[in-house]
């Protein structure tokens, strides 16, 4: 007895000094989003006028996703992320405070909240019971009242970015003035003071860009070196948005030279992802630079024009085509993620939440359905599965009409939530979604469309209604969301 005693002593000793019971062996996790980055927007995707030399690098060291999903707009991805949960869940589908047109002919349903729903335990909540240092820097809209503040809602430090621009950020709660420093630049200092006050510690930061959402704004020095280089006749080479992209690599820069100047890059994963598809035209018409005034520049500007193409993705940012959702992923972990790879897998922004768990031992928070599957096997082994459904639902008006999409394996089916009709893609041979195949293949629209409806139950998801105030004279007017 003596002997097994003393042995079960030293197993412990061994586990303990390998970091397998105290958690030492868990890693770091620095999450990076850009608000508005295209699918097509970064080199390593591809472009041939933007330039990335940092994300190139933080590719070349780790893993692309070429098929991450995320929700067409920004607080819907955001929720999804925060709650594991796909937005038409959390109740939160669409931007806050949202779009409303009062003469169109149906009725939009709003968010559940003008902010993340109080019974959401979010990840940073899961990260910090897991025992994470936990920080949050940059664009939230999830609430800007106190109590619903990354700071109130699992984020140990947090300065949530509430408007002022690009150039006069302001912070809740104030942050210490930063003279001559653009957002960027304040978040990236943000981080990096985050990363060395917990180094000795498992830490969780994410630092959400605001760029390069418009309206377009920049370094002037950069845009007149955009505005030199040599055009893609393929692309709009905006010089102002290629600025934007340049002001988000040197923050992904900064951040991977602080990991490894601290000697943590081998037990820390990097992620870099957008929120949403590009912006391909505004909904509303004013010019992408320049204010609110629509005759701040005139027509025919060099800086007046369309900021970015999703090509060969249809449409953009506010749609639940393949513009609108699917998103640059990158992730690298060094001995775990082998460098320069590529992966095929489906994957969505509810993901996160379970793969995080995952990392740092979490518990699944009780009562709280999470939609999505940990990522870890698709990083470590590339294995995932090739007919994995994916969901997007987005029932009210911006770029386009109200729809609902599901994607299984190369098969996509899109619901105009107006008319109630559906369209047929097949994503392996017709990516820019042109041709509608529900006639040529009536049994996969019929199996499509049963997977939908019955998600579309299961989640609760909010539809239109008929408007009895429908006018076709007014019915692309936008007006204020009623109270």
């Amino acid at each position: 007895m003596k002997h097994k005693m003393i042995h079960l002593l030293n197993v412990v000793v061994l586990l303990l000094f390998s970091g397998l019971l105290t958690g030492q062996n868990r890693p770091n996790i620095v999450l990076i989003m850009a608000d508005d980055l295209g699918g097509r927007d970064l080199p390593v995707y591809g472009n041939r006028f933007n330039e990335a030399p940092a994300i190139s690098k933080l590719a070349d060291e780790g893993m692309v996703f070429t098929n991450a999903y995320a929700a067409p707009v920004c607080s819907p991805t955001r929720a999804s992320i925060q709650s594991g949960q796909y937005p038409a869940r959390v109740g939160i589908f669409d931007f806050i405070p949202g779009h409303w047109r009062p003469y169109e002919k149906v009725i939009v349903p709003q968010n559940k909240a003008k902010h993340l729903p109080d019974e959401v335990f979010t990840l940073g909540q899961a990260m910090q019971k897991a025992g994470y240092k936990t920080g949050y820097f940059g664009k939230w809209h999830l609430g800007e009242d106190q109590q619903h503040l990354p700071g109130s809602r699992g984020y140990d430090k947090a300065y949530t970015y509430v408007g002022g621009g690009f150039y006069h950020p302001k912070f809740l709660p104030e942050y210490k003035e930063q003279k001559g420093k653009r957002l960027s630049e304040i978040l990236t200092d943000m981080g990096i003071e985050f990363i060395e006050e917990n180094q000795d510690d498992p830490f969780f930061l994410f630092i959400s860009h605001y760029d390069v959402h418009v309206q377009l704004d920049a370094d002037r020095e950069l845009i007149e070196k955009f505005q030199r280089k040599k055009k893609d006749p393929d692309y709009p080479c905006n010089a102002v948005y290629a600025s934007m992209i340049e002001h988000v690599d040197n923050s992904v820069a900064d951040v991977l030279n602080t990991i490894e100047q601290l000697n943590m890059a081998d037990n820390t994963i990097f992620i870099f992802l957008s929120d949403n598809g590009g912006v391909d035209n505004r909904f509303d018409n004013i010019p992408l630079l320049g204010g609110e005034s629509k005759d701040a520049y005139p027509e025919g500007h060099p800086l007046c024009y369309i900021a970015t193409s999703n090509a060969p993705f249809r449409a953009g940012k506010g749609t639940v085509y393949e513009g609108g959702v699917r998103v640059p992923l990158i992730v690298r972990w060094p001995g775990k993620i082998k460098a320069g790879s590529t992966t095929e897998a489906v994957v969505s922004s509810v993901d996160f939440y379970p793969t995080f768990l995952e990392l740092s031992n979490g518990e699944k928070p009780n009562g709280q359905v999470l939609d999505g599957f940990s990522m870890v096997p698709v990083w470590t082994e590339n294995r995932f599965d090739p007919k994995r459904e994916i969901f997007t639902h987005y029932p009210v008006f911006h770029h386009e009409q109200p729809m609902s999409a599901l994607r299984k394996g190369d098969w996509k089916i899109v619901q105009n939530l107006v008319s109630g009709e559906f369209d047929l893609f097949n994503l392996k041979y017709d990516v820019n979604e042109m041709t509608d195949l529900k006639f040529s293949y009536p049994k996969k629209l019929e199996e499509m469309r049963d997977i939908l409806r019955k998600w579309q139950e299961d989640t609760q998801a909010k539809m239109p209604v008929p408007n009895p105030e429908f006018d076709a004279n007014h019915r692309y007017e936008w007006g204020k969301i009623p109270e």
